[in-house]
């Protein structure tokens, strides 16, 4: 990385002023220039295809992933991680959040933790596999602990990714492939919580959601998957059965008690007429992919 100041860093000239600005005028600005952040997702598409068919190669022969970042961003990557299981059914192992200053640093600053390069290569020789995928964040692509992590994780032979806001970092040199997400200049200066963290989260909401599809975690546009621990994931976990089987809701509930809440195992029950254990073994044969039994 040169040594510019990234563009992350640098002052944008449409919001000077903005300590003197009306309220109204204040909250349109702040929420106009966030418009950037899904912009800067959809250029960079070509890249985020390239990490999702990486990232879904290595789950699929038993690796997890692991998300890595400092302060915002190390809070999106545990964020992303921490929403899959219950989502999609994975395991809590699954998907790992990992960030500088670990668990404390997720509700208040460590000073000095995103610098700290010796912590990050030792938290990836800790945890990490050669089977592993690790997609460092950083919004400068700066972080030490975040670059010296993914330079680690390649050595030891798993597939490495940066999301970045600008070019030519040294987080996108050290991964095989980066995402480069060009927000430029914050409405507040260097504040990359702002639209450089929002493209960050939609970068994350993609690629996660995309290799969740892509491993057969997804039915239609239905969450088929979707563990239903609270009164609105087990309404939601009822209606899919109504809708996939074409039965009330009183079967519904009955043939997903038997499923032990499970959707894909109770639609597979009611479609081929099987019980619970003959469903999930003609799911664990199609490698869970629904579509067959529809």
């Amino acid at each position: 990385m040169s040594d510019a100041l990234p563009a992350t860093e640098a002052r944008n000239r449409d919001s000077a002023d903005l300590d003197v600005l009306a309220t109204p005028d204040l909250v349109a600005l702040i929420a106009r220039d966030q418009a950037h952040a899904a912009t800067a997702v959809e250029s960079a598409a070509p890249a985020i295809v390239r990490v999702v068919d990486a990232v879904c190669e290595r789950l699929t022969r038993g690796g997890r992933l692991h998300y890595v970042g400092a302060g915002t961003s190390g809070r999106l990557g545990v964020l992303d991680a921490s929403e899959l299981p219950p989502t999609f059914g994975v395991p809590f192992d699954f998907a790992c959040g990992h960030i500088a200053g670990g668990d404390a640093a997720l509700t208040r600053a460590i000073e000095g933790a995103e610098d700290d390069g010796a912590a990050g290569a030792a938290m990836v020789e800790g945890c990490v596999t050669a089977n592993d995928a690790v997609i460092g964040i950083s919004a400068s692509g700066g972080a030490a602990y975040v670059v010296r992590a993914i330079a680690r994780a390649g050595e030891i032979g798993a597939y490495t990714a940066a999301i970045v806001n600008v070019s030519g970092s040294s987080l996108a040199g050290a991964a095989r492939d980066a995402v480069v997400l060009e927000t430029g200049a914050e409405v507040l200066t260097g504040s990359t919580r702002l639209k450089a963290g929002t493209a960050q989260k939609i970068a994350l909401n993609v690629i996660s959601t995309a290799v969740m599809v892509r491993l057969g975690k997804v039915y239609d546009n239905l969450m088929v998957d979707v563990v239903a621990t609270n009164a609105k994931l087990r309404a939601r976990a009822l209606r899919l059965v109504q809708l996939l089987c074409s039965v009330d809701a009183e079967r519904a509930q009955a043939v997903l008690d038997a499923a032990s809440g499970r959707v894909k195992v109770a639609v597979v029950m009611a479609r081929r007429g099987v019980d619970a254990a003959k469903a999930n073994a003609l799911l664990e044969r199609e490698r869970g992919f629904l579509r067959k039994f529809l």
